[in-house]
């Protein structure tokens, strides 16, 4: 009796068709050199935060709703008086998603939330780190499916980071381009 276990679609993507393709474009050697997707970080601040506390739970339900995973708060590092913020105060939230998750995070992110953005020409292609890692910020959490829009008291943004493996930003955006990233301004 065979169990075959459960893949996701952009999982089989990336073996079947980024990787040779990512091959044949930068002439590796090895298909272990093709640069891969290691996790996708999710994080918010709270405005607001230091005078009400239930808005970082708020914050932590939404990022544990969008992303299946639970998410943990974060705190501030140091006292900053003129906005009565105290060290270790409540200030964010913080997801990271790695293997399954991450694919099917991608996969909800690129064929459903981002298209629900209201004038969507696509995501900016130059907020590449240096280091092969992307960051786009998301200006309101409504986009994701998964997010009821009558119980929202608030619209907030988050931001989403994408570490790869790869050394330069051409190879992370080759990367991302062939996972499906509507990318902006492709040269065709």
């Amino acid at each position: 009796m065979s169990t075959k276990t459960y893949s996701p679609r952009l999982a089989e993507k990336y073996r079947k068709d980024v990787v040779p393709a990512l091959v044949k474009r930068f002439g590796y050697s090895s298909v272990m050199q093709a640069p891969r997707l290691e996790k996708i970080c999710l994080n918010r601040g709270v405005n607001g935060a230091v005078t009400d506390k239930k808005l970082v739970d708020i914050a932590l339900d939404e990022l544990t709703t969008i992303t299946g995973q639970k998410a943990i708060s974060t705190s501030s590092k140091k006292d900053i008086s003129n906005f009565k913020l105290r060290k270790n105060m409540p200030i964010g939230a913080r997801v990271t998603l790695r293997g399954v998750k991450m694919y099917e995070f991608l996969d909800r992110l690129i064929a459903v939330a981002l298209p629900r953005v209201r004038d969507f020409r696509g995501v900016n292609e130059k907020a590449f780190d240096g280091r092969g890692n992307y960051t786009m910020g998301v200006t309101e959490q409504i986009i994701f499916p998964e997010i009821d829009i009558d119980k929202v008291n608030k619209i907030t943004g988050l931001d989403i980071t994408f570490v790869t493996s790869a050394n330069t930003d051409e190879e992370a955006f080759e990367l991302l381009k062939e996972l499906g990233m509507p990318f902006r301004n492709i040269k065709k």
